[in-house]
């Protein structure tokens, strides 16, 4: 079923949901690479283990960037008005990300239509590591 049109969405409406691959070793050094941020923590397994983990673990900020990518993909980014996130969870390597989104309300600011949406990122098995939400203008 196609999703409605930005205008015609309405509360309780899901967007198209974005599932990523699996996160691997390669991923977090690109990610950063592209971010600037060379936290050990995140790509250097021996420092990981000297801290008292199994293994390096994702970015905060790669998940939600993904999340962020959900709904631009969607709505596009010139529609964008707010995006809040929570991180709740550690996002590890091998993690499969799914964002999620749905519409909780339709609301009228300064003329514009706009539309607040309920977003997670989960993973493959169904652990949430981000809730948030975003408001996109509808027309």
């Amino acid at each position: 079923m196609a999703t409605p049109a930005l205008q015609d969405m309405q509360v309780g409406d899901s967007i198209p949901a974005l599932q990523l691959p699996a996160i691997s070793r390669t991923t977090l050094a690109l990610y950063a690479g592209a971010s600037g941020d060379h936290n050990p923590i995140h790509i250097d397994i021996d420092f990981a283990r000297s801290a008292g983990l199994d293994d390096v673990f994702a970015h905060g900020m790669l998940s939600a960037a993904y999340v962020g990518r959900l709904v631009t993909d969607w709505a596009g980014q010139q529609r964008l008005r707010r995006l809040h996130l929570r991180f709740t969870g550690i996002t590890r390597v091998h993690d499969a990300p799914l964002c999620t989104g749905r519409v909780v309300e339709r609301f009228t600011h300064g003329g514009e239509l706009r539309l607040r949406l309920q977003l997670q990122c989960v993973n493959q098995t169904g652990d949430v590591k981000i809730l948030g939400e975003a408001v996109v203008a509808a027309l």
